[in-house]
């Protein structure tokens, strides 16, 4: 049986990049796997604890928490707008994910949920 999807939309006033970044990183704490696209961005959980959000059209990555610790956000917000404070560019390499630094220095991570990340990343990209 195939999934059906709930799409609900949202003015930018109704939704909040921090508490969505919150979520994701609370999720990661109680080892809890997901994936959430909210307009240009793409957050996921893992059961390793580790979560992230990602920009896809920049392959921009910020990690928001580590083996179930909460790191810095890096995401300011208003009302009307946010910014978040990427640290790393990511890319998929069959299975697994690559990331680089703004240094340079690579970080290669087996067991993140890849494909759910490229299908959510399609459907986003259709919308």
């Amino acid at each position: 049986m195939k999934k059906r999807r709930k799409t609900t939309r949202l003015s930018r006033r109704q939704v909040s990049i921090q508490r969505e970044a919150e979520y994701i990183s609370n999720c990661a704490s109680r080892r809890d796997a997901c994936v959430v696209t909210l307009g240009p961005l793409l957050f996921f959980a893992t059961e390793t604890g580790d979560a992230w959000a990602l920009e896809p059209e920049d392959c921009l990555a910020r990690c928001l928490a580590r083996d179930g610790e909460l790191m810095p956000s890096g995401i300011t917000e208003t009302p009307d707008n946010f910014a978040v404070e990427w640290e790393a560019k990511y890319r998929f390499d069959g299975s697994v994910m690559v990331f680089t630094d703004r240094e340079g220095s690579e970080r290669t991570v087996l067991g993140y949920p890849v494909r759910e990340i490229q299908e959510a990343i399609r459907v986003a990209a259709k919308q």
